[in-house]
């Protein structure tokens, strides 16, 4: 198909496949779950809390199931991994957290390296071993503006700055991607790895700030021009989750800027490249979360 006729009506039936969506009780991620339910798809709702989870997981169409899973804690993550013990078609990475003030996971790693980055890669090598199709890992037009800085991770010795740090998480994300496309080709596993960004979507972008209702109204009214839905934001992901891709595909909207329309195939940063960055940021990542890439109990083609 035409990736620009890509809708929710392309999706193939799901039925026999269980989908675990990180992050599904809200927005993209709750659009996402119930979109993929609504084609047969078993779908578990991995969610921080379980009572929203089940608000979210209640309009949707077809079977589901509530998990709970704190990405900021990794023992809630090794938690997850241990009680949901079976195999997986896809694993959506949707969960993130954007520009909040600063704080810092369980762990202590940095809000949002610790979680978008680092709690996915946790999840993903403990869930790969039961992995059976594919993993889509959202990312973020942001990951232009940001680096990977290995002198200080998480936000120790330098003044905090939330949108720099969330550009570096988002640009862990692909960093993540390609580096465990590379290994699964390696290990000749069937299964492939893929990203999304879902433009500008108007489900937690351009929050009021507090500091003056005009002030809100103006970005109110921007938003309103360059954003869309968040239905038409979850495409991306359903594209990249669901049509025929090569590993290491990135989808986003075709629209002005990447910011609004219908998904297709998209450039990322030359950061995002970098193949021997993308190799150091899986070894620290490793040390830090202490979990591996599961070579040995993979599947095999």
């Amino acid at each position: 198909m035409a990736p620009s006729a890509f809708s929710t009506a392309d999706i193939p039936s799901m039925t026999g496949r269980t989908i675990v969506v990180t992050g599904a009780n809200s927005g993209i991620g709750r659009v996402t779950a119930r979109a993929l339910a609504a084609k047969g798809a078993r779908v578990v709702f991995a969610v921080r809390d379980t009572g929203k989870g089940r608000e979210a997981a209640a309009g949707a169409s077809g079977p589901t199931e509530v998990h709970r899973l704190d990405l900021a804690d990794l023992s809630s993550v090794h938690a997850f991994a241990e009680d949901f013990t079976d195999p997986v078609d896809v694993l959506i990475n949707n969960a993130g957290v954007m520009i909040p003030p600063f704080s810092r996971t369980a762990d202590g790693f940095e809000l949002q390296f610790g979680t978008n980055h680092l709690g996915h890669f946790a999840l993903t090598n403990l869930l790969l071993p039961r992995i059976r199709g594919r993993v889509v890992t959202l990312s973020s037009n942001g990951h232009k503006m940001g680096s990977i800085d290995f002198d200080d991770l998480n936000w120790e010795r330098k003044p905090y700055r939330a949108m720099p740090a969330y550009a570096q998480s988002k640009l862990a994300n692909l960093l993540f991607t390609s580096e465990l496309q590379r290994r699964l080709t390696e290990a000749g596993s069937p299964v492939i790895a893929t990203a999304a960004h879902p433009g500008l979507a108007a489900t937690n972008l351009l929050r009021y700030d507090g500091r003056g209702r005009v002030r809100h109204r103006v970005k109110t009214a921007v938003a309103g021009l360059l954003t869309q839905s968040e239905d038409t934001g979850a495409l991306p992901t359903l594209y990249a989750a669901v049509a025929d891709l090569p590993g290491n595909s990135y989808a986003g909207p075709s629209g002005f800027m990447e910011t609004r329309g219908a998904p297709e195939l998209v450039g990322r940063s030359a950061k995002a490249q970098d193949a021997e960055v993308a190799r150091r940021l899986w070894e620290v990542s490793e040390d830090l979360t202490g979990v591996a890439f599961p070579r040995h109990a993979l599947r095999t083609t």
